[in-house]
């Protein structure tokens, strides 16, 4: 493989560390001097330490207000696999990319390309102890402190926690002293939460004990980062919306079937409180020096999947570029993004990054995981099926000018990564190999070229055709469609699926919502990120098939009804080894084990 450094070789046979080694080798700036790089005084912080600090949330609007936002880059990818396509890190990487490009532009003499500026979500400590490990990026993409992003950082999911709980602390202590509002036990939505994945909390039993144990019920655990509360911290756009969101949160229903909201018990205030400090997006660095916003985590298989509307915010405002990322594949992180956060932001994309590997493509070709080092052009060619749709519906249902990443990985040949480039060529799709896992933004040159030159082509065709940006971008659905014809239209134009089943208990569910005011509201779906559709094992792009939608669930807060399709969870597992086993602590005090 050419032109990549030996770090690889090191990742590919040595220690799966290598991260946390290549972090904590890294020469970081104090956070007073990456802000004042893009024009935030030290005295208008509030520092964490030397190295991260939260931007208050009046010094941005300030900012907003004077200055033109920079152009927005939405990172997604095709359907991931279990081989790992590197999302994160291509976003880091493309972020450090375009700075590179706009240095060197700069010392040649050339036009500044402009500064790019990032805002990634802050990672779960469920998945970072999990299966999946960290999620700060990877190899000389990474944004750091590497180790505190991924364990407490500074303390955002403990008071988005600690403000859900709080909610139905305060509605099982309502019942408690008697129910004036005639809750039914039986109709109690909110669970509470926790930020590990322990599928022992899924189900449980509360208020045992006699009288002074509360009214016993049924009851569960969701993950943080599947609760409404998350959602609602990631799209408000301030205080004063935060707390008018938290108060429309519809805790349960009364025993004739009146909902029970967050204000109707009072809590609001508090949980305001609690998370007024969390609000404020976090600003860190890349290993070279770009600065990110780390802010908000919801799941995207589980939730809508993007960082905070105000990071998202704070980086156009900051930044020349802003680049962004939307969980697992097109299909579920960019389609909420777009029907969603664009929405409640107000916002709407200048290109599409779409990350694809060859080993991704293989897997969606039929290649099982064990076999995916080997050369399979044909393979390869078969599985573009996959990352051809999730180009299709971005081009043709959202209007956008996708550009490809090949993320390249050690194990691909050149004939594997030709081919590919030539064949997403042909199809008038710009793709480019990138290798910034080895040498950062160098690595993602290309790729940061290709991006520049889709938006600087979409501009001048706009232009040429005096076609002035619409005032309403399109989406996949109508906000004045029926819940039931949201659903069929994301199965049918996003999943390719041909039917939607909605069960008699679920359509029952969703007209009470559509009755109580809530019918308008876009629809979140929960399902697999390993397919097009609701069954994992799917590989490609099947279609026909059919979207099975166990339940729904009101996010009157968050503005969004979740679809739970197929057997997707909102309180995950640990595996049989999970990666907690491996962190340690050395004598020193440095981390191990962590990546």
């Amino acid at each position: 493989m050419c032109g990549v450094i030996d770090t690889v070789r090191v990742r590919q046979n040595g220690p799966m560390s290598i991260d946390l080694e290549i972090a904590q080798a890294a020469s970081l700036k104090r956070i007073t001097e990456i802000a004042e790089s893009v024009g935030v005084p030290t005295e208008d912080l509030v520092p964490y330490g030397w190295t991260k600090a939260k931007v208050p949330l009046a010094i941005l609007r300030r900012i907003e207000e004077e200055r033109r936002p920079g152009k927005l880059v939405l990172v997604t990818a095709m359907s991931p696999t279990p081989a790992g396509e590197g999302k994160t890190t291509t976003s880091i990487g493309l972020a450090d990319g375009l700075n590179e490009r706009n240095r060197r532009r700069e010392a040649a003499g050339g036009e500044p390309t402009g500064n790019a500026v990032l805002a990634l979500r802050e990672p779960s400590l469920g998945p970072v102890f999990g299966m999946k490990g960290g999620a700060a990026g990877g190899g000389h993409a990474q944004v750091v402190p590497m180790e505190d992003i991924n364990l407490h950082f500074t303390g955002d999911f403990n008071a988005i926690a600690l403000a859900n709980n709080l909610a139905a602390t305060m509605l099982d202590n309502h019942i408690q002293h008697g129910n004036e509002l005639n809750v039914d036990v039986r109709r109690i939505h909110i669970r509470r939460v926790v930020d590990l994945n322990d599928r022992a909390l899924r189900s449980t039993v509360i208020g045992l004990g006699g009288l002074g144990g509360g009214v016993p019920r049924e009851d569960g655990f969701d993950i943080v980062v599947a609760s409404e509360v998350m959602a609602i911290f990631c799209l408000a756009t301030g205080i004063e919306d935060l707390r008018d969101r938290l108060s429309r949160i519809v805790l349960a229903h009364t025993r004739d079937r009146k909902p029970v909201t967050v204000a109707d018990i009072g809590a609001e205030g508090a949980m305001t409180a609690l998370l007024r400090d969390a609000l404020a997006p976090n600003l860190v660095q890349t290993l070279e020096h770009t600065p990110a916003f780390i802010h908000g985590g919801p799941f995207a298989n589980i939730a809508h999947g993007c960082n905070s509307v105000l990071a998202t915010k704070a980086a156009m405002a900051l930044g020349d570029w802003a680049v962004t990322e939307a969980g697992f594949g097109a299909d579920l992180g960019a389609e909420k993004f777009l029907d969603i956060k664009t929405r409640s932001a107000g916002i709407w994309p200048d290109a599409v990054c779409v990350v694809a590997t060859v080993r991704a493509l293989k897997y969606h070709g039929g290649v099982e995981k064990a076999d995916l080092e080997a050369e399979n052009v044909e393979a390869m060619l078969a599985g573009m099926s996959n990352l051809e749709h999730h180009l299709n519906v971005l081009r043709e249902v959202y209007g956008l000018t996708p550009v490809v990443s090949l993320n390249r990985f050690p194990s691909d040949t050149d004939a594997e990564v030709a081919a590919a480039v030539e064949h997403l060529n042909g199809l008038g799709v710009r793709a480019v190999p990138a290798e910034h896992w080895a040498r950062g933004g160098e690595g993602a040159l290309d790729l940061a070229d290709a991006v520049i030159a889709a938006v600087a082509e979409r501009e001048a065709a706009e232009e040429g055709t005096g076609a002035a940006a619409a005032a309403e971008p399109p989406r996949s659905y109508a906000l004045g469609d029926t819940p039931e014809e949201k659903l069929e239209k994301i199965a049918s134009k996003i999943y390719r699926a041909g039917e939607v089943d909605i069960p008699s208990s679920v359509a029952a569910k969703l007209r009470r919502f559509a009755e109580e005011g809530y019918g308008e509201l876009p629809v979140c779906v929960a399902k697999t990120q390993y397919s097009l559709s609701s069954d994992p094992t799917l590989r490609g792009a099947p279609e026909g098939h059919t979207l099975t939608v166990r339940d729904v669930r009101l996010s009157a807060g968050a503005g969004f009804i979740v679809a739970i399709c197929g057997d997707i969870m909102t309180m995950p597992g640990l595996p049989a080894s999970p990666a907690a086993e491996r962190i340690d602590v050395d004598a020193e005090g440095r981390i191990t084990g962590l990546f």
